[in-house]
């Protein structure tokens, strides 16, 4: 008869607190993570394969056209000056952390301040009292979405860092940053460089998506018509994808991409 346990907890992130079984029907403990794709014993760390989801079968043929047409894989210059432009030209973007309490997802639009790291690397003004720095310190992973009226979209995903260094609050700083925090009348929490509460994330990039548009407006919808009457997906935008290597690489390759820029 198995004693085996199961525990019921929330899986609050994948990585810290797992679900897992306890079977002691066996010589040695088992752990088995029941929303993870890694499993313990005494003796070994294995990795299972990736669980995906699919709910349909199209064979030999894509199941995603839209993908399928419209990805593109040009050079990683071209690609990472695409995502740069594109991330500078929208200026506001949907930072997404992770609450520590609850394990839900929670998103605020922020003003790009800065990049670094070849230009991928992204800087955000905080107030280091506010809630997103309590996500951070939970979990650092992150992600950054930008849209821009036309559909036109990028995400960028990595890890944060809340740098509260006093030399890169001044490098960074903005007198509009006053308007945001106030002066608290106390002679220290005046909204100033000077100011404790005020600090800077830095999002340090891992991977990236992003789409933009290879036609007009007039031209878009025009392929998305032709792709209603025709069954074919419409080709209509630069699907890309930036992997982890690849964001390494740009950063020593083209370090002065965008390098330590001030917005």
């Amino acid at each position: 008869m198995s004693n085996a346990i199961r525990l019921t907890r929330p899986c609050l992130h994948h990585l810290q607190r797992p679900i897992i079984r306890i079977s002691s029907t066996s010589k040695h403990l088992k752990l088995t993570p029941l929303c993870t794709n890694t499993y313990f014993n005494k003796r070994s760390l294995t990795t299972a394969p990736t669980m995906s989801f699919s709910n349909a079968d199209t064979g030999d043929k894509p199941a995603d056209p839209y993908k399928e047409v419209n990805k593109t894989e040009p050079g990683l210059k071209e690609k990472v000056e695409d995502l740069v432009n594109f991330v500078e030209s929208c200026k506001f973007g949907m930072m997404t952390t992770r609450i520590e309490s609850s394990g839900l997802l929670v998103s605020r639009c922020m003003a790009l301040a800065a990049k670094e790291g070849g230009g991928i690397d992204l800087l955000f003004h905080t107030n280091t009292e506010s809630g997103k720095t309590d996500d951070l310190k939970s979990d650092p992973k992150i992600n950054i979405a930008f849209l821009n009226p036309t559909g036109e979209w990028a995400s960028v995903s990595g890890e944060a860092d809340i740098v509260v260094d006093r030399d890169v609050v001044r490098k960074y700083y903005s007198p509009t940053l006053k308007a945001w925090l106030g002066d608290l009348g106390d002679g220290k929490h005046d909204g100033g460089p000077e100011d404790p509460r005020i600090g800077v994330i830095k999002v340090s990039a891992k991977t990236a998506t992003y789409a933009i548009a290879t036609k007009t407006m007039m031209g878009r919808g025009a392929e998305i018509v032709k792709g209603t009457v025709t069954g074919n997906a419409p080709n209509v935008n630069k699907l890309r994808e930036l992997t982890e290597e690849e964001l390494k690489e740009c950063k020593w390759r083209f370090p002065a991409r965008g390098r330590e820029t001030k917005l």
